[in-house]
């Protein structure tokens, strides 16, 4: 479906570049709510391979592919990230399965994405103060008037982002305290993640840096702009909620990429553009949800 010709940015209800492309929307697209039967869930046996085990060469482990290479990742993380554990209950491989099956109680199904879940220790991305609380099913602040956000909607926007594929690149607008680019460094063979609040940034390199994560490449900068340099990416994810989304991130999707983004002002929900040839896009309506709001530049 084409419409009159249109810059970008692109409301997310427009249609159509300069060139005679066009974004659809498939008003049909069935919603995909925290209330879906997980019935079919089942527990992975084994774990994703340990993150000191990870190259940046290395390729993306598939739902097939990931319990060959098993080990137990989660204790892999703590001992590279947390030599004196902030409290020892929050590193407690249990408390972290229990927010594992809640996730997917709540519809998530996709179990490559379920088992980053499980290996990445969320209590290690919160300030010590709000360690009780690391593995509850919300968003917690993380200074700046920036939130981490909650272990459902992570898992919920990287499980519509992966659509059971194997990724090469993704890009993250957003990295917060760096927790999601953590479980993205599970999903994909390299992960680009953008913050525009310096201080966030660095406190990102500091909880990432003693994980050793060989696959992750953070930059300081604008994400609307997002990495032109590097694209085009296989999925990208945004961490914050525009009225739009920016031409820049929708012309760095390769064809067959999904970008997954939180849209709207005081009612957001999450929206999903895939990239269906050289000058087209289709846009599909999912959940509602709630994000902090994206900006502009850099501070």
């Amino acid at each position: 479906m084409t419409t009159k010709e249109k810059r970008f940015p692109l409301s997310l209800a427009s249609l159509a570049d300069r060139r005679g492309g066009s974004v659809s929307k498939d008003p049909s697209a069935n919603p995909q709510t925290a209330v879906r039967n997980a019935a079919n869930y089942a527990p992975a046996k084994s774990k994703l391979l340990a993150t000191s085990k990870l190259t940046s060469t290395s390729p993306a482990l598939s739902n097939a592919s990931y319990s060959a290479h098993a080990t137990n990742s989660s204790k892999s993380y703590q001992e590279f990230a947390s030599p004196t554990p902030r409290a020892e209950v929050m590193v407690s491989h249990k408390i972290r399965q229990a927010m594992v099956a809640r996730v997917a109680q709540q519809g998530v199904q996709d179990k490559v994405v379920l088992a980053a879940l499980d290996a990445i220790p969320r209590h290690l991305f919160i300030e010590s103060g709000l360690s009780s609380q690391a593995y509850i099913d919300a968003s917690l602040p993380i200074g700046h008037h920036q939130t981490i956000s909650q272990p459902y909607i992570v898992a919920r926007m990287s499980e519509i982002m992966r659509n059971g594929r194997d990724l090469n690149k993704i890009l993250e607008i957003g990295t917060g305290c760096g927790y999601q680019a953590a479980v993205l460094s599970l999903l994909a063979k390299d992960v680009y993640s953008i913050e525009r609040i310096k201080a966030l940034h660095e406190l990102a390199k500091d909880n990432l840096r003693p994980m050793r994560i060989p696959n992750i490449r953070l930059h300081y900068g604008d994400g609307m702009l997002g990495l032109p340099q590097v694209a085009p990416f296989d999925g990208i994810i945004l961490a914050a909620a525009g009225l739009e989304v920016p031409q820049a991130l929708l012309s760095q999707l390769s064809l067959g990429g999904r970008l997954i983004a939180p849209v709207g002002g005081r009612n957001q929900v999450l929206q999903l553009i895939e990239r269906t040839a050289q000058n087209e896009w289709r846009s599909s309506t999912l959940e509602s949800c709630h994000f902090v709001p994206l900006h502009q530049g850099v501070i």
